[in-house]
């Protein structure tokens, strides 16, 4: 049974341990809003939960421990409890953070369990080492957690990367304005995570040369517990922002040869069947007319400038489906729908900024579809080879273009 002593020396981890239970009990009763791909967030939640709630029982632990005769070194052991709270942190944030990012599930994910149970096995054997008074035996087991915590934290900062910059790649494939600032804060959350980690790395190699032990890890202690303040209100924040980013991590853009791909299949499949198999039967001249005269009436009507909707949104309003609609453009005009879009959008930009030229820029630049000022001005400079203001300032005599 656990006795908590509460006096000076153990106040630090009492704040930690009530301030991460708290925010774990708060993350629990957030109820995500619901989606197809909704259940991606909420394992990221409880595995975030999870990583809180071992903080809280090994902050506890600790304070249970306090003035115990085989605990000699109370200032270290605090810091060996929350080192042990940080191993397990980093598979758990890290599984939480690349599971966000990543649609498929990959084998270092199926890996997540047992590699729990080795840092179960590594705290109990850096505790067992430490109470048993036997030095050498204890610094020999630290040697090698460290070792293999610097190798399990090198692999997760690999993947992580590679899970951001896809993560990033899709956004950019599937919407047409810049989204990216969207997951930017889990790239940062990240990286105060592992320098997080590393700052305990550091203590336990310098620890013999410090002077002010206890609050040095006093100090660490609070900063746990800030960080977690931090990954929760942005991990909170981000809920309301989820669908639009989890749908493009689902439903990555095809590309050109994965929709040629495709009707191979298809191909292949209906000759087996009746021997006559044409690229035709699945995407004909037919389709594609009847697509084209849609795709008149949806620029008649301005609906590019109708912003945050992703491909699949375009391509229900044009009675057809994402693939058929990415094949037709690159096969027939050359581009991708996305571009199209956007040189629609900017053409309307050139009309409004000559036609009334009190307004500002940002109101231009939202109704003409785009809902980020920095991204407007960057597509209007590459298309027209000029900023807003200069196009208006030159009444439309750019040498880059004309009003069309």
């Amino acid at each position: 049974m656990i006795s908590i002593n509460i006096n000076p020396q153990t106040a630090v981890p009492l704040i930690v341990g009530v301030g991460s239970t708290i925010l774990a009990l708060l993350l629990m009763l957030i109820k995500i809003p619901h989606s197809d791909y909704s259940f991606k967030l909420t394992n990221s939640k409880l595995a975030i939960v999870v990583s809180f709630l071992i903080c809280s029982f090994m902050m506890f632990y600790a304070m249970n421990e306090y003035g115990q005769p085989d605990i000699k070194d109370w200032d270290m052991f605090l810091m060996l409890t929350i080192y042990i709270v940080v191993h397990f942190s980093t598979s758990i944030i890290s599984y939480s953070m690349i599971a966000l990012l990543k649609t498929e599930r990959n084998k270092w994910q199926s890996l997540f369990v047992p590699g729990l149970f080795v840092s179960a096995i590594v705290a109990f054997l850096l505790l067992e080492s430490y109470k048993s008074g036997n030095m050498n035996y204890f610094w020999f087991v630290c040697a090698v957690a460290l070792i293999a915590f610097l190798i399990q934290s090198v692999t997760y900062i690999v993947h992580f990367d590679r899970a951001y910059k896809n993560s990033i790649r899709e956004l950019e494939n599937y919407y047409d304005e810049d989204e990216s600032h969207k997951i930017k804060w889990v790239r940062f959350c990240y990286v105060i995570s592992m320098l997080t980690n590393l700052f305990i790395l550091v203590y336990l190699c310098l620890y013999w040369f410090l002077d002010y032990k206890l609050e040095v890890a006093s100090l660490y202690t609070i900063w746990y517990l800030i960080y977690m303040l931090y990954l929760s209100s942005n991990f909170i924040s981000f809920l309301g922002s989820h669908k639009l980013v989890l749908d493009a991590f689902a439903h990555k853009a095809l590309s050109g040869e994965d929709i040629i791909q495709m009707i191979n299949q298809g191909k292949r499949r209906r000759g087996r069947q009746s021997g006559k198999a044409t690229a035709s039967s699945s995407i004909n001249e037919a389709e594609f007319r009847k697509l084209e005269k849609t795709l008149e009436e949806w620029v008649e009507q301005k609906r590019f400038r109708e912003y945050d909707k992703s491909r699949e949104d375009i391509a229900r309003e044009l009675n057809t489906t994402k693939e058929i609609l990415h094949y037709y453009f690159i096969t027939k005009k050359g581009v991708d729908f996305k571009t199209w879009r956007t040189e629609l959008r900017i053409n309307e930009a050139k009309r409004l900024l000559l036609e009334d030229k009190n307004a500002s820029t940002n109101i231009i630049a939202e109704a003409s579809g785009f809902s980020d000022r920095s991204n407007f001005h960057r597509q209007f400079v590459k298309i027209v080879g000029c900023s807003p203001k200069q196009w208006r300032d030159s009444d439309g005599n750019s040498a880059s273009g004309q009003v069309q």
